[in-house]
């Protein structure tokens, strides 16, 4: 964990993995997912990079994880708003050390006031700031060199999601289109 960076500023990011938000109620939409596709083009990402967050843990689809050769992860929205929050700490130049840290920070902090968090950074470290003071002693201070308000982040991820394909996740126990077409042709070969 990063000291703080000095009196009155707010503390450098730090904590554990888990999810970066507990409160289902403010998704906009908690019963649609996404495929990687739809989450890449959101986040303004990769395909590639979508697939090693997923598969070093920065990023977990927390509707469905890969379960083999052809299945589809399935991102949540919360999940997109971390995946660009990453996208725009890496463009501005966070090491992906310091990104973990901060994500691990958010998932503990949970929701109440997310729209009010503002993550600044001097290329080193990640703070949050939820007040205009804080932002301007760090930027007074030398620490903050740029900011991303996460707040503006969420009203544009939900812009693009708006415009892109979704999916209501499968109820467990019952079959999803391919898995009902599957069974019915299998007889039919069996038949014959």
């Amino acid at each position: 964990m990063t000291p703080h960076a000095g009196p009155g500023l707010p503390p450098a990011l730090g904590g554990r993995q888990g999810r970066l938000f507990d409160d289902e109620t403010l998704t906009p939409d908690g019963d649609v997912g996404y495929r990687g596709p739809t989450a890449c083009k959101a986040a303004g990402i990769t395909y590639r990079q979508l697939d090693y967050w997923a598969r070093t843990d920065l990023v977990v689809p927390s509707i469905r994880g890969a379960a083999g050769s052809g299945s589809q992860r399935l991102y949540s929205f919360r999940d997109i708003l971390v995946l660009k929050v990453v996208k725009r700490l890496l463009d501005t130049g966070v090491s992906l050390q310091q990104i973990r840290t901060a994500v691990a920070h958010l998932r503990e902090r949970g929701v109440e006031d997310l729209a009010q968090i503002t993550l600044m950074s001097d290329g080193a470290s990640v703070y949050e700031c939820t007040r205009a003071d804080e932002v301007v002693d760090l930027v007074q201070g030398g620490q903050g060199v740029f900011g991303i308000a996460v707040g503006r982040v969420w009203r544009e991820v939900e812009g693009s999601l708006a415009e892109l394909p979704s999916e209501t996740p499968a109820v467990p126990g019952v079959d999803d289109e391919l898995a009902a077409r599957r069974r019915a042709v299998r007889p039919a070969r069996s038949a014959s």
